[in-house]
């Protein structure tokens, strides 16, 4: 659900004034619980907490990342915002130092993109769900310079994981993919996950794709 898009009135504003319209508006939104905003090429964009399958996959991929960084200084995080810019994300994992701390914005509000390691997103179902994962948050993440991304898609034929990597913020684009089907391992090629491998532990077997 899109609750303010570069639409109307608003797209004849400079990208600058434009940028400060959705982020003021962002600071200012008091959403029921259970959902989250986020600010995405242009548009807030308002999404409720994932079904319990998603949060059991998220749930068994931190469980499994807290073992691989234990000699790291990466830590998994959840539930707290990126910020690039005048942009908000909010996936459903993410990697950064250890030290967090020292990488919140000055507003206190999220945690600087430029100390993200790696972001997770699981596939909610939805057309527009869908391309916010697929799409939108791929240009939007290899803009940000995140060095890696992982998508963990039921919806993705009988399920898949793909993992991007060595992002272009120019073109918005990542220039590698692995994608995996379920039942198969996928290994984090670079960063402190390097080596970590996700498979049917996480993912589940492979399914009826939606």
């Amino acid at each position: 659900m899109t609750a303010l898009a570069h639409e109307g009135p608003e797209a004849t504003m400079s990208g600058h004034d434009l940028d400060e319209v959705l982020w003021q508006a962002w600071k200012a939104m008091e959403l029921p619980e259970g959902f989250h905003a986020e600010i995405i090429e242009g548009s807030i964009e308002v999404s409720p907490t994932g079904r319990c399958t998603h949060g059991l996959v998220i749930n068994r991929l931190r469980d499994k990342l807290v073992v691989h960084l234990a000699q790291s200084d990466a830590a998994a995080r959840q539930d707290m915002n990126i910020i690039h810019g005048r942009k908000v994300w909010i996936p459903d994992l993410f990697l950064v130092p250890e030290d967090t701390e020292e990488h919140i914005t000055d507003d206190g509000l999220g945690i600087k993109a430029s100390a993200v390691h790696l972001v997770v997103e699981v596939a909610s179902p939805g057309r527009d769900c869908l391309q916010r994962g697929r799409v939108r948050k791929v240009r939007a993440y290899a803009r940000a310079g995140i060095p890696v991304y992982v998508i963990i898609d039921d919806y993705d034929s009988h399920g898949h994981v793909t993992v991007l990597t060595s992002p272009s913020p120019d073109e918005g684009a990542y220039a590698d993919s692995t994608r995996r089907p379920y039942g198969t391992d996928v290994i984090i090629s670079e960063g402190p996950a390097k080596g970590f491998v996700i498979g049917e532990s996480v993912t589940g077997p492979s399914r009826s794709g939606s």
